[in-house]
Formats: C-alpha cells, sequence, structure tokens
C-alpha cells in the first residue's frame, strides 16, 4: 500500500530537509513545486504561518540552485 504523503512527497521538488509545518504552509497555500515560488516574493512565503527563517534560506538554496530566486 502506498502512502498519499509519500505520492505527494515525490511529487514535489521542495529541499528534503524542509520542516512539516514549512511543507504545510506551502501546501496549504497551494505551493508544491519550486518554479511556483519564483512568483511570488520572499516577504510574502515567510508571512505563511510555519515558514520561519531556516525555512526561506533552504527554498531560497534551492530556488539558486534551479537558476531561480523569488519574486523582486
Amino acid at each position: 500500500m502506498t502512502d498519499i504523503n509519500d505520492e505527494a512527497n515525490r511529487a514535489s521538488d521542495l529541499p528534503a530537509g524542509l520542516a512539516k509545518p514549512a511543507r504545510r504552509a506551502l501546501a496549504g497555500a497551494g505551493y508544491e513545486r519550486l518554479e511556483q515560488l519564483a512568483n511570488v516574493r520572499e516577504a510574502d512565503i515567510l508571512q505563511l504561518h510555519g515558514m520561519g527563517p531556516k525555512a526561506l534560506e533552504l527554498l531560497s538554496s534551492a530556488l539558486a540552485a534551479k537558476g531561480l530566486s523569488f519574486k523582486k
């Protein structure tokens, strides 16, 4: 039997070290892929409940690795 969370994690390219509260915050706001975050300001992501400086740093690094960044 496959766990629904396992399937969701495979569909997402969010960093593996991202804490569960941050993952839930992003999912609740409709963000599942890094490319989606390139259309959002860093300050807007930081406003999500469960998102902190460490999570934001992980996301910024993951975006940079793909040649992307948060919206300016």
